[in-house]
């Protein structure tokens, strides 16, 4: 308990700084929820799907894949396209972590990943212990199941255009998260601007635009990163 009460950042400071992503999931899962039920699924499998998964654009492509009727290993490609950039934000995390966190923790970590919470940890600049980290993931895990819970119950009562434009807070999220950094240092508008830029050619150039999705977000990303690391590197009394 010792451990829970002097870490260098509390569980309250977590829940603190967790809210905000709480309260940003909730809309986004509300889609979700609706569009879950719309294909076919349960309140309470879309519910439990959102439980156990916590990725939004994993749970969006599988999604699509079962209504489809796609096969297993179809399913399985799909999701580890998506979803490997939270192995590389694992192992980001795993070298802040502080002394609270043991050998059991590290397994516990990667289950609450996403961008949102990665980019909170991550800006902090100190070592992250696995008091914060339960208090930072607590919020965000209730506020993803309870709006695909609200969602898969309450949806199909709402606008279409309502349901619609509640998925747009998502990528407010994302904005979010990359503003303030921005301000602070500014080769991260270097790799933002590279990003957008790489993706914008993926997009538009025809023999680009034929890669998957999943693929484009990991070669735009760890390019724009690996070029603004290469120009702008760290020295090591910064880390």
């Amino acid at each position: 308990m010792d451990n829970w009460t002097h870490s260098s950042l509390s569980l309250k400071e977590g829940l603190k700084d967790g809210l905000a992503i709480g309260l940003g999931y909730f809309p986004v899962s509300f889609t979700f929820g609706i569009l879950a039920v719309g294909q076919g699924l349960s309140w309470w499998q879309a519910t439990f799907l959102s439980l156990l998964n916590l990725t939004s654009a994993g749970q969006f492509a599988g999604l699509d894949i079962m209504a489809q009727g796609g096969s297993l290993i179809e399913m399985a490609l799909t999701q580890l396209v998506v979803n490997i950039r939270y192995s590389l934000m694992s192992i980001v995390i795993g070298q802040k972590a502080d002394d609270t966190t043991d050998g059991w923790h590290r397994f516990l970590i990667p289950y609450t990943m996403t961008d949102e919470i990665f980019g909170v940890a991550a800006g902090k600049g100190q070592p992250v212990g696995f008091p914060y980290w339960v208090g930072l993931s607590t919020l965000p895990v209730i506020g993803w199941t309870a709006g695909t819970l609200a969602g898969s119950l309450l949806g199909q009562v709402l606008p279409q255009r309502l349901s619609d434009a509640l998925g747009i807070a998502l990528y407010a999220m994302f904005i979010a998260i990359i503003i303030p950094a921005a301000k602070k240092y500014r080769p991260v508008w270097f790799c933002i601007v590279v990003a957008v830029a790489l993706a914008c050619l993926f997009h538009f150039i025809p023999f680009l635009s034929s890669v998957s999705s999943g693929f484009t977000v990991i070669i735009c990303g760890v390019s724009s990163a690996a070029l603004c690391a290469w120009l702008f590197p760290v020295k090591e009394e910064e880390l």
